[in-house]
C-alpha cells in the first residue's frame, strides 16, 4: 500500500524557545523530521534497551522502509543518525531513496539507563520500586544508578542540535534517532520540562516534523505511523 504525507500549515503546539536555529530572519524557517527507529528485536521489546547495540526485527525493516517510501517525495537536504545499529538500519532505506549522505552524530546515541539497561519493565518497578513508565522522572532528577541524568542528557544533546540547525539552516533535516532522544529533542525546543515528554507517545518508526524559527517553534506533526496496518 503506498502511503504518502503532507504538511502545509496545520500546527499542533507552539512554543518560544530558548534553542533556535541561528537565522537572520523570522520568516525563514528550518524543518526537522524527527524519525524513531523501527520496531526491534523480540528479545529486547518492553526493556529498557538504552546503550544495548541491537538490530531491528524483521518487522521493524519493513517499517522503515514504509517510512522511506513515505518521505521518498519530500525535498529532505540533509539526513543525520544515531550511530547505533538500529537507527542506522533504518536510516538505509531512506538514504537510498533521497539520495543523500547520511551523516553520524554520535550524541545521537540513546539514553544510557545504567542500572536500569536490560531489565524488563516489572523488574524495574520489583527492584527499584518505580513505576518504569516514570523513568523520564527519575532521569531528570539523578535518580537511576549509573544512568545519564537530565542535565547530562541536554549536556550532550544541545551542541549536537545546534551542529545540525547550522548544516541545515533554512532547510529541511531529517534526523533518526530514539525515543529518549526525540523526548529530550522536544524538551528543548519547545522549552518544556524533561518529565513532561512522558505525554507524547513516540512510537517505533514514527516521524514527528517541527518547523523552527528563532523565536519559535511549531509542531506540525507528532508521532505519524505510516506504516499502521502491517501484518
Amino acid at each position: 500500500m503506498k502511503r504518502s504525507f503532507s504538511v502545509q500549515d496545520s500546527k499542533v503546539l507552539t512554543a518560544a524557545p530558548p534553542l533556535a536555529p541561528a537565522q537572520s530572519s523570522d520568516s525563514t524557517s528550518t524543518r526537522l523530521l524527527l524519525l524513531r527507529h523501527g520496531e526491534v528485536e523480540e528479545r529486547y521489546h518492553r526493556i529498557f534497551g538504552g546503550r544495548i547495540d541491537m538490530e531491528l526485527s524483521r518487522r521493524g525493516h519493513e517499517q522503515a522502509r514504509v517510512l522511506a517510501e513515505c518521505l521518498k517525495s519530500e525535498r529532505v537536504e540533509a539526513l543525520f543518525s544515531s550511530p547505533m545499529k538500529r537507527a542506522q538500519q533504518t536510516m538505509a532505506p531512506l538514504a537510498a531513496a533521497l539520495g543523500h549522505e547520511p551523516i553520524t552524530l554520535p550524541d545521537l546515541r540513546e539514553v544510557d539507563f545504567g542500572a536500569w539497561t536490560g531489565l524488563a519493565w516489572e523488574e524495574v518497578s520489583e527492584r527499584f520500586q518505580v513505576r518504569a513508565f516514570d523513568w523520564l522522572a527519575q532521569i531528570e532528577r539523578d535518580a537511576i544508578p549509573g544512568a545519564e541524568s537530565g542535565a547530562r542528557l541536554r549536556a550532550r544533546i544541545e551542541p549536537c542540535l545546534r551542529d545540525i540547525f547550522r548544516a541545515s539552516s533554512g532547510r529541511t533535516a531529517a534526523v533518526v534517532c530514539h525515543g529518549g532522544v526525540i523526548r529530550v529533542i522536544l524538551s528543548l525546543l519547545l522549552d518544556l520540562p524533561l518529565p513532561k515528554m512522558a505525554g507524547f507517545e513516540i512510537d517505533y518508526a514514527s516521524l514527528t516534523v517541527l518547523k523552527c524559527r528563532p523565536r519559535k517553534t511549531e509542531v506540525l506533526l507528532l508521532n505519524y505511523t505510516p506504516w499502521n496496518g502491517l501484518p
